[in-house]
Protein backbone atom coordinates (compact mmCIF):
# COMPACT_ATOMS: atom_id res chain seq x y z
CA UNK A 1 0.00 0.00 0.00
CA UNK A 2 1.36 3.62 -0.69
CA UNK A 3 1.82 6.26 1.45
CA UNK A 4 -1.79 8.24 1.80
CA UNK A 5 -1.85 12.16 3.18
CA UNK A 6 -5.17 12.72 4.57
CA UNK A 7 -4.21 14.94 7.57
CA UNK A 8 -3.42 18.41 5.95
CA UNK A 9 -1.67 19.34 9.05
CA UNK A 10 1.65 20.75 9.23
CA UNK A 11 3.69 22.80 11.68
CA UNK A 12 6.59 24.35 11.18
CA UNK A 13 9.34 23.83 13.26
CA UNK A 14 11.65 27.10 14.25
CA UNK A 15 14.53 24.94 16.23
CA UNK A 16 15.39 22.84 13.67
CA UNK A 17 14.52 25.17 10.26
CA UNK A 18 11.85 22.84 8.96
CA UNK A 19 8.32 21.75 8.25
CA UNK A 20 6.90 19.33 9.80
CA UNK A 21 3.86 16.98 8.24
CA UNK A 22 2.11 13.20 8.30
CA UNK A 23 1.62 10.58 6.25
CA UNK A 24 0.06 6.86 7.01
CA UNK A 25 1.11 3.17 5.44
CA UNK A 26 -1.77 1.25 6.20
CA UNK A 27 -2.63 2.08 10.20
CA UNK A 28 0.44 3.32 10.62
CA UNK A 29 1.32 6.99 11.24
CA UNK A 30 4.47 8.55 9.56
CA UNK A 31 6.13 11.80 10.57
CA UNK A 32 7.72 13.22 7.42
CA UNK A 33 10.06 16.98 7.75
CA UNK A 34 11.19 18.82 5.08
CA UNK A 35 13.78 21.06 5.69
CA UNK A 36 13.88 24.85 4.85
CA UNK A 37 16.46 25.17 2.20
CA UNK A 38 14.58 22.37 0.48
CA UNK A 39 11.12 24.85 0.58
CA UNK A 40 13.56 27.49 -0.64
CA UNK A 41 14.16 25.38 -3.76
CA UNK A 42 10.92 24.34 -4.44
CA UNK A 43 9.79 28.31 -4.22
CA UNK A 44 12.36 30.52 -4.72
CA UNK A 45 10.17 33.74 -3.46
CA UNK A 46 10.32 32.12 0.19
CA UNK A 47 10.54 34.55 3.08
CA UNK A 48 12.73 32.46 5.73
CA UNK A 49 9.64 33.38 8.38
CA UNK A 50 6.93 30.64 10.00
CA UNK A 51 4.71 32.06 7.54
CA UNK A 52 6.72 31.84 4.35
CA UNK A 53 7.80 28.36 5.02
CA UNK A 54 4.21 26.99 5.24
CA UNK A 55 3.41 29.02 2.25
CA UNK A 56 5.93 27.36 0.26
CA UNK A 57 4.83 24.27 1.51
CA UNK A 58 1.39 24.37 0.43
CA UNK A 59 2.11 25.36 -2.86
CA UNK A 60 4.81 22.16 -2.96
CA UNK A 61 2.13 19.65 -1.67
CA UNK A 62 2.07 17.72 -4.22
CA UNK A 63 5.39 17.44 -5.16
CA UNK A 64 6.44 17.00 -1.57
CA UNK A 65 3.73 14.51 -1.19
CA UNK A 66 5.44 12.25 -3.83
CA UNK A 67 8.53 12.78 -2.93
CA UNK A 68 7.85 11.60 0.44
CA UNK A 69 5.95 8.42 -0.74
CA UNK A 70 8.61 7.47 -2.60
CA UNK A 71 11.35 8.19 -0.43
CA UNK A 72 9.22 5.43 1.79
CA UNK A 73 9.16 3.09 -0.45
CA UNK A 74 12.59 3.14 -1.31
CA UNK A 75 13.27 2.49 2.29
CA UNK A 76 11.52 -0.68 2.69
CA UNK A 77 9.06 0.73 4.78
CA UNK A 78 11.94 0.19 7.53
CA UNK A 79 11.25 3.56 8.87
CA UNK A 80 8.63 5.87 10.33
CA UNK A 81 10.44 9.27 10.55
CA UNK A 82 12.19 11.11 7.37
CA UNK A 83 13.62 13.87 6.51
CA UNK A 84 13.36 15.62 3.12
CA UNK A 85 16.30 17.56 2.01
CA UNK A 86 17.01 19.29 -1.60
CA UNK A 87 18.73 16.27 -2.63
CA UNK A 88 15.49 14.24 -2.42
CA UNK A 89 14.07 17.09 -5.12
CA UNK A 90 16.91 16.54 -7.31
CA UNK A 91 16.43 13.05 -8.40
Amino acid sequence: MAVIFPNPCRSFDANKNRVQFWGYDSTIEISFFIEGEALKMLCPDTTSTEAGYLKAFDTGLTRIHKTAGNMHVRSNKGSYSYILTVGDFLR
